[in-house]
C-alpha cells in the first residue's frame, strides 16, 4: 500500500464521500481494495459503477491482486504470530498456538469449555510475547451473556498478572441480535484505531442467527448474512494481524441445515471460512478433549486439556 496516497486521492471520491467511507470503516486504500461494490454502495450512498471504479483504483494504488512467488509467501508466513492457549498440548495441536490473520473455531456442547478458552485467550493476549502472548488489547463480542470478569481475575492471578490491568485491555460488548452483532465488528475497527487490538472473540458466533432464522424458507437469507459477517471478521483479522477465536454450537437434533448432533452449525459457509476448526467434548472430571478436524496445513489430532479455577492447562 502506498504511503503517499489516501482515500481522498481515489477518482470519484470527494470530501463528502471520503467522510462517509471513513465513518463506515473504509479509512485506507487496502480496506477499500478488498471490499465488494455492494458494501461501498451501502456505506457511501454511491452508484455501483462508481463503487467499481473506486475499488479498481484502490487496487492499483494499494498494489493488490499481484502474484507472489512461494518463497515470498513463505517469508510472509514467518511473520504470523501465535497466541498460546495455556495448554502445551493444545498449542502443539494448533502448530504453536492460535494463528494471527486466521479464524479459529471452537465448537461443542454446552459445558465443553468453549467460553472458558475464550476467557483464557483474553488473559494470554495481555501477556508478554516471550510468554506466548501479544502484549495487546482484546475485543469480546458477547452474544449469550457469557463474559465474566470474575473468571478473568482468577485466570490473571494464576499467571501472576495484575487483574485490573488485564481487564482494562478487554473491550466487551453485548450483542442483542444478529444485526447488532454484525455492527459491533464494524465498531471494532474504530477501537483498533485507538488501541493495539490483536484478538477478536465472538462468543457465540451463530446463536443469534440460529434463533432468528428458523426454517428452510429463510435458509438462504441466513447464510447470506452469516457469510457477510464472516467476511467482515476475516477482513478485520487481516488488517489488524489479529487472532480471531469464535465459538459455535452443535445441533441438538439432525435436520437439513444443522446436521448431526456432533456437527457444528452454520453449514458450508462457516466450514469453509474457519481456518482451524476444533471440536470440544467433555471427558472425566475437569478434562476436555479438543479434536482438530480441519486445518489447511496441520494433521487431524486430539489434545487433552483441563479447565480449573486457574484456567486452561494440560
Amino acid at each position: 500500500m502506498s504511503d503517499e496516497k489516501s482515500v481522498e486521492d481515489l477518482p470519484g471520491v470527494g470530501p463528502a464521500t471520503a467522510e462517509k467511507l471513513k465513518e463506515a470503516g473504509f479509512d485506507d486504500l487496502m480496506s477499500i481494495a478488498v471490499s465488494s461494490p455492494s458494501s461501498l454502495v451501502e456505506a457511501a450512498d454511491i452508484g455501483e459503477a462508481t463503487a467499481i471504479k473506486i475499488i479498481g483504483a484502490a487496487k492499483k494504488l494499494a498494489d493488490v491482486g499481484g502474484f507472489l512467488t512461494g518463497d515470498v509467501v513463505m517469508e510472509m508466513r514467518n511473520q504470523v504470530s501465535k497466541l498460546t492457549s495455556s495448554s502445551r498440548a493444545l498449542d502443539e495441536l494448533l502448530g504453536g498456538g492460535l494463528e494471527s490473520g486466521a479464524i479459529t473455531e471452537f465448537f461443542g456442547e454446552f459445558g465443553s469449555g468453549k467460553t472458558q478458552i475464550t476467557h483464557q485467550l483474553c488473559v494470554n493476549n495481555f501477556r508478554p510475547i516471550e510468554d506466548g502472548g501479544q502484549e495487546a488489547h482484546s475485543i469480546f463480542i458477547d452474544t449469550e451473556n457469557t463474559f465474566r470478569p470474575e473468571r478473568i481475575v482468577q485466570m490473571a492471578t494464576a499467571h501472576d498478572l495484575d487483574p485490573t490491568e488485564v481487564l482494562q485491555t478487554i473491550h466487551v460488548a453485548r450483542a442483542f441480535n444478529s444485526h447488532h452483532q454484525m455492527l459491533l465488528v464494524e465498531k471494532a475497527r474504530d477501537i483498533a484505531k485507538e488501541h493495539p487490538i490483536r484478538l477478536l472473540i465472538v462468543d457465540s458466533l451463530t446463536a443469534h442467527f440460529r434463533a432468528e432464522y428458523i426454517g428452510r424458507g429463510v435458509l438462504a437469507e441466513r447464510q447470506q448474512k452469516l457469510n457477510k459477517h464472516l467476511h467482515h471478521i476475516m477482513q478485520f483479522s487481516h488488517l489488524n494481524k489479529a487472532v480471531v477465536a469464535v465459538t459455535n454450537q452443535v445441533s441438538a437434533k439432525p435436520d437439513a441445515f444443522f446436521g448431526d448432533p456432533t456437527r457444528a452449525i452454520g453449514g458450508h459457509i462457516l466450514a469453509h471460512t474457519s481456518t482451524f476448526r476444533l471440536y470440544l467434548r467433555k471427558s472425566k472430571g475437569n478434562r476436555r478433549i479438543a479434536r482438530l478436524i480441519d486445518s489447511p496445513n496441520l494433521p487431524e489430532g486430539e489434545a487433552v486439556i483441563t479447565i480449573s479455577e486457574d484456567g486452561v492447562r494440560d
